[in-house]
């Protein structure tokens, strides 16, 4: 027995069919309810109705090789996404990613001012490591050709960089070949990885990278969706609602009255079928 979800594109109503909840879309792994996040079926529904409504995850943050290396450098491990990319706009502006790379001091320089978010100013954490690693980088970009016939032979590269792990190297694929050979497992892929039982517990990124991995791109596969395409709305997802996060994990949510409206919002997203449309 299948279950149906509905996208509301104007007046029309496209339905689309699920495999049944109970069904294993892996061993260990059942597809759940569309309603029902984080299930795999949950995700499936975003994907879809994204494609549906034409619109579609734009994964590039830069024009140049140069600048995607300098915007996913310059983000993760602890950096705001906001604030990544308020740096990331700032040496943009100064030429950083230019055909001449500038010195890794003049780096420095840039990224130890002041940096405009919004309407605040902040500092940006690792502003010398960052310098350093990203002057390597830039230069290497400079004198070499990087493969891009796939995502893994340019990871495989990328990660020869100093500062450049597998998560941010994955990225960097991920984002400028739209590659489907690789994943990015950061902390919302894990959450979600872990909660619906993908990922055993006794795994970590630090050491199973690729044993996760593996285990990410065959879920995407047999889902019927393109691992890029699914870290993307996860992430999305994930990073932009932090009650989401708190459902998943299990924790009460906020009862003051000044929360209730976005209680009562979150959980009739994710319990009814048709609400789930305005997420995407």
């Amino acid at each position: 027995m299948t279950q149906r979800g509905a996208v509301f594109i104007g007046p029309t109503i496209i339905n689309l069919d699920f495999p049944a909840p109970e069904q294993d879309i892996l061993p260990g792994v059942q597809w759940g309810r569309i309603e029902a996040f984080p299930s795999p079926a949950y995700w499936a529904y975003q994907i879809l109705a994204r494609r549906l409504e034409v619109n579609a995850v734009n994964f590039k943050l830069g024009r140049t090789l140069k600048e995607e290396v300098g915007a996913c450098l310059l983000g993760g491990h602890g950096i705001p996404a906001a604030i990544g990319l308020a740096a990331f706009n700032k040496l943009k502006d100064c030429g950083a990613f230019d055909a001449q790379p500038p010195s890794e001091a003049t780096l420095y320089e840039w990224l130890s001012e002041p940096i405009k978010t919004g309407k605040k100013s902040v500092r940006y954490r690792f502003a010398r490591q960052k310098s350093r690693y990203l002057s390597v980088a830039l230069n290497r970009l400079d004198v070499e050709m990087p493969p891009t016939d796939s995502g893994r032979a340019l990871r495989d590269w990328l990660t020869s960089i100093p500062g450049i792990g597998h998560k941010t190297a994955s990225w960097i694929a991920r984002n400028w070949l739209c590659a489907d050979d690789v994943a990015i497992l950061d902390i919302h892929i894990l959450r979600v990885g872990v909660a619906i039982g993908l990922f055993p517990k006794n795994l970590t990124v630090e050491r199973h990278y690729f044993a996760l991995e593996e285990l990410f791109l065959a879920f995407s596969q047999r889902m019927g969706v393109r691992a890029s395409e699914l870290d993307a709305v996860i992430w999305f997802e994930m990073a932009r609602s932090p009650l989401s996060t708190q459902v998943m994990l299990g924790n009460k949510l906020p009862s003051t009255s000044g929360s209730s409206a976005k209680v009562r919002a979150t959980k009739q997203r994710h319990s009814n079928p048709a609400q789930a449309s305005l997420l995407i």
